[in-house]
């Protein structure tokens, strides 16, 4: 049985590192990998799947009591969520969620599972919820890599930023720091290169790779000629095909990603360009790869001449005078690596800078959103050498270590003596010596590291020893003797000995003019984008609109800001955002370095325990008072306990407010008062207890309200029918007094004329009276409103309805509903017509699912006696999307299908994109609908086979609807209202280029136009019958250079391979003739 261990550490009876060692310990054997100290989690990274993040356990953390369940990831998500919305002890206000840790401890996983939750909770079935969560999988292919430390190491940070109104997300915004761009040239032993580019080589098939010019993976310098096991490669053709999802998702266009993949696929080949030099010591492309600098042209699509030229020289203006300056070898080998660099570089910042665009929020700029940012940046980082890079990834996890001071200790502690509360001071580790060693101006390294980097002849070796002179005497920073130029830091987290070898040419960044020049008049729009772009302060790709053809001054004036400036002000615009948020902390540690599952090692998760503070995070969150609210903040948030109106927000209402609680524990300061962390759930309590008595108040005194309406609308309902029956009665009786008038004056008539006659006739026989209608004779019946018809055979309607229907029968027309409702079916028509009638049609026709324009109430009478599973697509007769209806076990489903800006078809709530219509009801033929897994498996298809069951879709057999189509435009337009829409939707589902008309009628001449015309029209059409949207695929714009270069490549690989096999069967022959020589 196992031992019940506490599941918050600022309860622990004895608080020493034994302890708190025995109960982490004891937790994790359990699986139990979260644990709360106080508001704080600390989470230890399983390293297996753990069967907690299931829909079940999500659905129970939503609103919930922190006592009530154990400690939680989603916990951390819920509460910032609440606080966010002002749910909790403070009102609206933005928050911020700091995961911190070394690397590998679990921050992007995490990051992850509270992304998944917040959506969870504000799911408001919005396609924005899926095309935030898809986010994260493209950042991590395209930011993330593998090290000798995390499989999926961040080699960049992020703050994700949810926009909200209310409690629905409106948009989302990413801020990336730092990408750690060296790696796509050189990676450690046991590292990788970026995700992207193994998942790529993976999943993209042989005829794609053609097309980007992609040979074997092992070929390319840049990878370091290593590839993946099977079961690897199929792991990243799967994540490869997510990652093309994501980008449909998000919605990234075709091309741009055809773009992208060309870019990426010539940083590759440029990788593989190697240099000789000639008797006049000009540089030149050695022989084996000129295919390559051909290939990389192709794929960058700039001239090769030009590429060359940019990588072996490089050109100045002086004077007006242009002067040229030839490489050495090694100059030229860094101009290519820089160009790789930059390239790929600039393409993480237009993959964030295009994500930003498309979720940005779409709300007027007035309205006010509250703010959830969560921020998964770079762990501490350790490794035997260590660069630039890990510089600043941990300078930005020492501001990290001191905003959680700053707010847990530094803070709180300076309040207690302020405000005369009894406190004994807790010492902790300050470390901001360690941000003043890095940051003070004008002596900080940064400073110095950008003064060093302004003199083009400084080297490594003077920023090193400039270091040594300023810094000898400071405690953080040790002096190493070494011909190596070496430093050491002692950060929060220990010492680290840094490699100061390419710190400068790290910091300056700079790309030469000749070879942005080339990339900004690349036919390649995308590259050429990337390399007009702007960077901002902060180091921020700002894409432009125009192309531009040559370098201006504001570039160049944005560019003279360094790497560390840019990171450094970076870090400071992050720090402002979250001091001003409310924070919440997850602590994230690793149990082992081999990165096994079920193995703690003591000693290095004590290390982490100790450098991150908590044993007196533990101490001052059990004694001290994290929640710190003034006397007019809880006043004016808690004044309704007392139910009481008009109460003063001074110290006496607050005393009254808390004496008819039952909190204890508590303390009043001079200006504020003091609580524990726990105190905010049991007021939020209180809160909640009196919300729901308002709710009952609310609910019974609208059921009153309506019931008075409803009974003053059933009274006028009768009036109006007694006095319409009344007013009946009336015109029956004025009706029957007229008619015996009338009877009564032809009698007399008739005896006037017998007595006028002067010779009596013979009397003819009288007729009989006709006998009255059975009608006449009785009262007729009072109008009555119709019964309106349910919805479908599956719901009755009720007597309520019918009588809601007859007031609604005696109300006027809206007439300017009606025309507002015909506006948006004719626009929905042509949006059809315009962009998805050639999409659907196939062979002349659409699919036996699709229904055309028909309402909900007729898709759901059609599937009313037919099987589980039965299906029909209709379009949307007010929106411009369609409508999958579908007959469930108890009910007809409807699922919204919404096409996106690039294109594809997404059912909401889902997170697949599809390129067509027929793509998705195929794919959802295997796979479930969310929420309830529900797969298609019977289309509902036209009753009748001889033709289609709707007038618009008649138009492919009877040949009346195309004269329709083709009558003169004076009489289309003498059709108004339902008429001219019932006319536009017989010329909208005619086939692309179809017509019925018999040509009987046309004379010989007309019919060879009419068929050299089809011909025409038919010719394109041959190449797209693979594609199922019915568009012309989009490929790399140089694509037959591309082509061309990577048949000369595999030339001259072939010639390579032959020449070392001859060579092998020579150096045999001669071995052997030696032999019987010597013989």
């Amino acid at each position: 049985m196992d031992l019940k261990l506490p599941e918050d550490l600022a309860n622990l009876s004895e608080l020493d590192e034994k302890s708190l060692l025995e109960v982490l310990t004891g937790r994790f054997t359990q699986n139990l990998i979260y644990t709360y100290i106080g508001d704080i989690l600390v989470a230890i990274n399983p390293f297996k799947y753990l069967s907690i993040y299931e829909k079940e356990v999500s659905e129970r953390y939503k609103c919930h009591e922190k006592k009530s369940l154990p400690p939680h990831i989603f916990a951390v998500a819920d509460r910032a969520y609440q606080s966010m919305l002002g749910r909790l002890a403070t009102g609206p206000k933005n928050q911020c969620i700091v995961i911190s840790g070394e690397s590998g401890a679990g921050k992007t996983e995490s990051t992850k599972l509270l992304l998944r939750h917040i959506m969870e909770l504000c799911k408001a079935n919005s396609q924005l919820e899926q095309q935030i969560l898809q986010v994260n999988p493209l950042l991590e292919a395209f930011g993330n890599a593998q090290t000798v430390m995390n499989d999926n190491s961040s080699r960049f940070g992020k703050y994700i930023q949810l926009r909200f109104q209310n409690s629905s997300v409106k948009g989302a915004k990413i801020n990336e720091y730092l990408l750690e761009k060296s790696r796509v040239v050189h990676q450690d032993e046991g590292e990788q290169n970026f995700h992207i580019f193994y998942f790529m080589l993976a999943g993209i098939s042989t005829e794609d790779k053609e097309i980007y010019g992609l040979l074997d993976p092992t070929r390319y310098r840049y990878l370091n000629g290593r590839f993946g096991q099977e079961h690897m490669v199929q792991a990243w053709r799967v994540k490869y095909a997510e990652v093309c999802n994501a980008m449909d998702m998000v919605g990234f266009e075709e091309q741009e990603k055809v773009d992208m993949m060309t870019i990426l696929a010539g940083i590759l080949s440029l990788g593989n360009i190697t240099f000789e030099t000639t008797d006049s010591d000009a540089l030149k492309v050695s022989e084996a790869s000129r295919g390559w600098l051909k290939a990389t042209a192709g794929q960058f699509g700039v001239q090769e001449e030009d590429l060359l030229k940019s990588l072996t020289c490089t050109t100045s203006v002086t004077r007006g005078e242009a002067i040229q300056r030839l490489h050495n070898q090694q100059q030229a080998e860094d101009a290519r690596d820089s160009i790789a660099k930059v390239a790929y570089g600039r393409v993480f910042g237009w993959i964030v800078s295009k994500i930003n665009e498309l979720l940005a929020p779409k709300v007027d700029c007035d309205v006010e959103l509250n703010e959830i940012g969560i921020l998964d940046i770079f762990g501490f980082e350790n490794f035997a050498v260590n660069r630039f890079e890990q510089l600043c990834i941990n300078l930005a996890n020492e501001q990290l270590q001191y905003f959680f001071n700053h707010h847990i200790f530094l803070m709180e502690q300076k309040e207690y003596k302020e405000e005369g509360i009894t406190w004994e001071t807790i010492t902790y580790k300050d470390n901001k010596p360690i941000l003043d060693l890095f940051l003070t101006k004008p002596i900080g390294i940064l400073s110095l590291l950008d003064e060093q980097s302004a003199f083009p002849q400084a080297t490594d070796r003077d920023f090193v020893d400039k270091l040594n002179s300023k810094f000898k005497t400071a405690p953080n920073f040790e002096v190493v003797r070494n011909h190596t130029p070496l430093f050491t830091i002692v950060h929060y987290a220990g010492k680290v000995q840094y490699n100061a070898s390419g710190f400068l040419e790290k910091n300056r960044d700079t790309i030469p003019a000749n070879i942005r020049e080339l990339f900004i008049n690349s036919v390649t729009p995308l590259l050429s984008v990337l390399f007009a772009a702007t960077i901002s302060r902060t180091g921020t790709l700002m894409p432009r609109k125009a192309k531009l053809q040559v370098a201006d001054d504001n570039f160049n004036s944005t560019r003279k800001q360094s790497v560390g400036a840019q990171f450094k002000h970076s870090l400071a615009v992050l720090m402002e955002k979250m001091f001003a948020a409310g924070p919440h902390f997850v602590r994230c540690i690793k149990p082992n370095r081999s990165k096994q599952p079920d193995q703690l090692d003591s000693k290095l998760v004590m290390d982490q325990l100790r450098y991150n503070g908590l044993m007196e995070t533990i101490r001052i969150r059990r004694d001290g008072f994290s929640w710190r609210p003034a006397f007019k903040e809880f006043a004016e948030r808690y004044n309704i306990l007392l139910l009481k109106p008009d109460l003063p927000l001074d110290r006496s209402s607050c005393m009254s407010i808390l004496n008819s609680t039952e909190l204890s524990g508590w303390k009043c300061g001079s200006c504020r008062l003091f609580f524990k962390y726990w105190h905010q759930e049991e007021l939020a309590r209180l809160l909640e207890r009196l919300g729901r008595a308002a709710l009952v108040i609310q609910k019974n005194y609208r059921a009153r309200i309506c019931r008075r309406r409803f009974l003053s609308l059933l009274a006028e309902i009768r009036r109006q029918r007694q006095a319409q029956r009344e007013r009946e009665e009336r015109e029956e009786e004025e009706e029957r007094r007229r008619q015996q008038l009338e009877d009564e004056r032809k009698r007399r008539l008739e005896l006037e004329q017998e007595n006028l006659r002067p010779v009596p006739l013979p009397r003819k026989k009288k007729p009989e009276p006709r006998p009255r209608s059975v009608l006449n004779t009785l009262p007729k019946a009072p109008h009555l409103a119709p019964v309106p018809r349910p919805r479908s055979k599956l719901f009755e309607a009720t007597p309520f309805d019918n009588e809601l229907n007859a007031s609604l029968m005696l109300q006027p027309i809206d007439e300017e509903r009606m025309k507002e409702k015909h506006l948006k079916k004719t626009n929905t028509i042509r949006w059809f017509k315009e962009t998805q009638v050639r999409k659907l049609t196939r062979d002349g026709g659409f699919p036996c699912w699709f229904h055309g324009m028909i309402t909900r109430r007729q898709a759901e009478d059609l599937l009313i006696d037919r099987p589980l599973g039965c299906f029909l697509v209709r379009v949307g007769q007010s929106r411009e999307g369609y409508t999958l209806t579908f007959r469930g076990a108890d009910r007809c489903r409807h699922y919204m299908v919404e096409m996106q800006s690039n294109g594809k078809y997404v059912i909401l709530g889902e997170d697949r994109a599809h390129s067509s219509l027929t793509d998705l009801v195929q794919y959802h033929t295997q796979v479930g609908i969310k929420p309830f897994m529900e797969l298609l498996t019977l289309p509902c298809g036209q009753m009748c086979d001889q033709e289609p069951d709707y007038e618009e879709l008649r138009a492919f057999t009877s040949s009346s609807s195309s004269e329709a189509v083709e009558r003169p435009a004076e009489d289309q337009d003498m059709d108004t209202g339902s008429h001219k829409v019932h006319l536009q939707m017989q010329r909208l589902f005619l086939p692309p280029g179809g017509s019925s008309n018999p040509e009987s009628h046309k004379p010989p001449v007309l019919k060879r136009i009419s068929d050299r015309r089809r011909r025409v029209e038919a010719a394109p059409m041959e190449h797209k019958d693979d594609d199922p949207t019915g568009e012309s695929r989009p490929f790399p714009r140089l694509y037959p250079s591309i082509r061309l270069a990577m048949r000369e490549i595999q030339q001259i690989q072939q010639h390579f391979q032959q020449s070392q096999d001859q060579i092998q069967v020579s150096s045999g022959k001669a071995l052997s003739s030696w032999k019987r020589t010597d013989a």
